[in-house]
């Protein structure tokens, strides 16, 4: 069994080392341990950092993606890699390591195939109270769109074994978490949670400039990934409220006119039925949704359908580069990807 251990990075030149220097070499369960990270497009020494500190894989994106698009080529390269399972943390420390075994062990144990790990978001000192309630908010909004229990949905310490990560598939510009959680949900996915602790604070966010562009782009990727994912409920609600809006013009213009004053009151007529083709106009905007959700969904399957045929071509990752490998060692993908943890050890020496 190998375990890869990734973390996405951008310009984390000074967290980094604190960041892998507490990562394990070895976990109960697995065979294999190994460290991949994610550079998306760093204009730093991220990398020279990363090897001088013995990470196995590199991915190195031309340019900065963002965070999404750097956790989903990172599942892309551990799963070429021949990673059994694969943890997703954070360059910046936020997540203990030493949580590591716990994270993972509901799969190891075959109960699940996805782990998010609970931060139990109203204990950490540095959050502010109405980050904690957003926390809440959001957490139950996706919550209610997956159909599942987590309760810190915004946590990217997580664990996947090799199936959910072959199903995953992240279209969000902005966030991974959210969309992850919603899609496990949906799909064959045995999603679970897990207490884990967490670090000092060690930097400022690098998603969110401030509390005020924190609030507006988790509203506005709570919003999208829903209507993505619920359109029909979504439309029909709006439609629903608009029709009974519309009733209020309606009625007056109708008790107007029984009273003999209707000529009186044709504006309220226009505007009631003005109100009315909008309900109805969202109501089909529902529908359509529905059906290109049926879409979204037979593309993801191919989606998958053609990640587990490059894992039997043995296609190497897209912007791979090795990490700290014995001097005359090429990469090397698929299956045999891993060094023996000897061989690694004695590279970080």
């Amino acid at each position: 069994m190998k375990l890869i251990i990734q973390i996405p990075c951008w310009n984390e030149e000074e967290q980094l080392p604190g960041t892998l220097r507490d990562l394990p070499r070895e976990v109960p369960g697995f065979d294999v341990v190994e460290w991949l990270i994610i550079d998306d497009g760093s204009t730093d020494r991220t990398i020279e950092v990363a090897r001088d500190e013995g990470v196995d894989h590199i991915v190195r994106l031309t340019n900065n993606k963002g965070l999404a698009a750097g956790f989903q080529a990172g599942l892309d390269a551990c799963l070429k890699l021949g990673a059994d399972v694969i943890v997703n943390t954070d360059a910046d420390n936020q997540y203990s390591a030493l949580d590591i075994p716990t994270l993972v062990e509901p799969i190891v144990a075959g109960r699940a195939d996805m782990v998010v790990g609970d931060r139990e978001t109203d204990s950490i000192e540095h959050f502010s109270p109405l980050k904690k309630r957003l926390q809440k908010l959001g957490s139950g909004v996706v919550r209610a769109a997956s159909g599942t229990d987590v309760p810190d949905t915004t946590s990217g310490f997580r664990a996947y074994n090799r199936e959910a990560a072959l199903q995953i598939a992240v279209v969000s510009k902005y966030t991974y978490t959210l969309e992850t959680i919603i899609q496990a949900g949906k799909l064959t996915v045995a999603l679970t949670h897990v207490p884990i602790r967490t670090n000092a604070k060690t930097r400022e966010s690098k998603l969110f400039p401030s509390m005020g562009a924190y609030v507006r782009r988790n509203a506005v990727a709570i919003t999208r990934i829903y209507a993505q994912y619920e359109p029909l409920k979504v439309f029909s609600m709006m439609a629903l409220a608009t029709f009974v809006l519309s009733l209020i013009p309606f009625t007056r213009f109708l008790v107007a006119y029984l009273s003999g004053d209707g000529a009186g009151h044709v504006q309220s007529l226009i505007f009631g039925a003005v109100l009315f083709n909008a309900a109805v106009v969202l109501g089909a905007l529902g529908i359509l949704g529905d059906v290109l959700y049926s879409q979204r969904v037979i593309a993801q399957r191919t989606f998958e359908k053609i990640r587990r045929i490059e894992l039997e071509l043995k296609i190497p990752p897209s912007h791979y580069e090795p990490g700290a490998q014995p001097t005359g060692q090429g990469p090397t993908t698929g299956a045999n990807a891993g060094q023996k943890t000897e061989d690694r050890e004695a590279v970080r020496l």
